[in-house]
């Protein structure tokens, strides 16, 4: 009796799935047809009558003046350069500034020039990514989010290579399963990772892992199968893409372990623009009555400008008691929105806090040539943030020949702050007092001594140029051209 129940049951409600999963699979067959249909009515023959190759890239932060914006500039203007019947589109939220503006700020910030023009597709739900619409469940809510301005963004134009540039995975099996792109990624940095597993797994307070869940042990365990859960959702989406590339070792490790895509994936490290930092002569340092030290990051949690200021401030304490040259500490840095603004305006009153107001200097949103300047005149170049993916601006002042100081983990470990022909490029830190006491060693070494090191980090520097970016993006991406 109850094995007849059970079947008159089940049958039914198994067949209602059946018929459920068909409907849906016809829906979503249709709006893909709907699509490609509606992509023949968008898209106009170029002058020769040939239609253009459309390259879009997903970036709706394009204008924020990042080292991730700098990714995007130089991959356009590769592809400018390497393919003759492409238009680059570049799907942004950035309203507030017209594509001209855009471009010349891309020219200005990152003297990347570009050789033909983009066209921009400008999106009206980029609020929908922005993490403060999301108090709880960030990660989630972002993705999901990300689904529907990539919605907005497949309607107004379906291209033919859709490549995600800014690290919005749930985009991907948008494009290509309803837009019928060939689809690709750049990930500067996973979503999710395994040491953001770990750090709740351990119950850790830090920046993303809030007190009231590393104290209550339900709330951690709870935390803990929502990030699995996300992990997994993370791994399918991510392992739709036909070409994955990473920024760095740090980065391939996670991506493998979670979309498990080896063979479509490698590794791009991001290009810097070393040569206009060589151009920078290096002499030996004459006396000074000054050293300057130098961050060079967008003003961002992750980046932990407060662990500077508080292991600038612990130097200066202890310095104070010998007669030493003066020290300012100058915090280079983009703001993107006023949660950044905000975050500085905090900095400016932890310097009060600390006595160091008159001895730390804000440069925001500065030209390109004013930061070469500043890392001209730099002793120390100084980068804080935890497993950091890669780091541009370690890059960029081991270039301009500072000596750097970084943290010790993710890219900086695994990429850059690595000896070089077996001798010293630089410095790792990991605590406030790993960073006074190195910054204190540094500025100890004889002048001599100092430019051997800045020698030898700027004869490393090289892997990261412009130029050798746009020959293993070209390599990479040649699947989707094919």
């Amino acid at each position: 009796a109850y094995f007849r129940l059970l079947c008159s049951l089940l049958i039914p409600a198994l067949f209602l799935s059946g018929i459920l999963c068909v409907c849906l699979v016809v829906l979503l067959w249709g709006i893909r047809l709907w699509i490609q249909q509606r992509k023949k009515q968008l898209t106009l023959a170029g002058k020769d009558g040939k239609r253009p190759l459309l390259v879009a890239f997903f970036h709706p932060y394009c204008n924020a003046g990042g080292g991730g914006e700098r990714v995007l500039w130089c991959a356009i203007r590769t592809l400018q350069k390497k393919y003759r019947n492409v238009t680059c589109v570049v799907y942004t939220g950035d309203r507030d500034a017209t594509g001209e503006e855009i471009v010349e700020g891309a020219f200005r910030r990152f003297n990347i020039k570009l050789t033909h023009p983009v066209k921009f597709v400008f999106l009206e739900k980029r609020y929908l990514v922005e993490a403060s619409l999301y108090p709880h469940f960030t990660l989630l809510g972002q993705s999901l989010g990300s689904v529907f301005l990539g919605w907005e963004a497949l309607l107004k134009c379906v291209p033919d290579i859709y490549i995600d540039s800014m690290g919005y995975a749930f985009t991907l099996p948008l494009f290509k399963y309803l837009g019928g792109c060939r689809v690709g990624c750049y990930v500067h940095y996973p979503t999710i990772s395994t040491d953001m597993l770990s750090v709740v797994r351990n119950q850790d307070t830090r920046f993303n892992n809030a007190a009231f869940i590393t104290s209550n042990p339900l709330f951690s365990k709870f935390k803990l199968v929502y990030y699995y859960f996300f992990a997994f959702l993370y791994g399918l989406v991510g392992s739709c893409s036909d070409v994955i590339m990473v920024n760095s070792s740090w980065t391939l490790n996670h991506i493998l372990s979670l979309w498990r895509a080896g063979a479509c994936t490698s590794v791009v490290y991001p290009p810097c623009d070393v040569q206009t930092f060589l151009d920078i002569p290096l002499e030996e340092e004459k006396s000074t009555n000054e050293y300057s030290i130098v961050s060079v990051s967008q003003f961002r949690p992750e980046k932990d400008h407060p662990m500077q200021i508080r292991a600038f401030a612990k130097l200066l304490k202890e310095k104070r008691l010998g007669q030493q040259p003066s020290l300012k500490l100058i915090l280079i840095g983009g703001c993107r929105n006023q949660q950044d603004e905000e975050r500085v305006n905090n900095l400016k009153r932890l310097c009060e806090e600390l006595g160091v107001s008159n001895d730390v200097r804000f440069r925001i949103n500065i030209p390109f040539e004013e930061l070469k300047k500043h890392l001209a005149e730099a002793t120390i170049g100084l980068h804080t943030m935890w497993n950091e993916h890669f780091g541009i601006g370690v890059v960029e002042c081991m270039a301009a020949g500072t000596v750097i100081l970084a943290h010790n983990s993710g890219g900086p470990k695994l990429d850059i702050v690595v000896p070089y022909e077996g001798h010293i490029t630089g410095f790792l830190a990991e605590n406030v007092d790993n960073y006074a006491d190195t910054m204190a060693y540094i500025l100890s070494l004889s002048p001599e001594k100092r430019l051997e090191i800045r020698e030898n980090a700027r004869r490393s520097v090289h892997r990261f140029s412009d130029q050798h970016f746009e020959e293993t993006f070209l390599l990479s991406v040649e699947p989707l051209f094919k």
